[in-house]
């Protein structure tokens, strides 16, 4: 019975974290040169090969500029 107590949320909590991780295609030097998240210059995430197609006005910006620098959001 006491082990059920730990176990039970143990498993609750490592099941949460499992369901709310995702896929991250982004690539180190990107991320840490703009400092942003991959939703910021993409609508939404699929797969690696599908990434370029899927582009938001910021993320057609860096595509062409290679920099957000002067790039103003709606």
């Amino acid at each position: 019975m006491r082990a059920l107590k730990v176990a039970i949320p143990s498993l609750i909590l490592a099941a949460g974290f499992l369901v709310c991780t995702t896929a991250s295609y982004g690539t180190p030097v990107f991320a840490k040169k703009t400092g942003k998240t991959c939703t910021f210059c993409h609508a939404k995430i699929t797969s690696k090969e599908e990434m370029p197609k899927n582009l938001t006005a910021a993320g057609k910006y860096y595509q062409e500029h290679h920099t957000l620098d002067g790039y103003t959001g709606k």
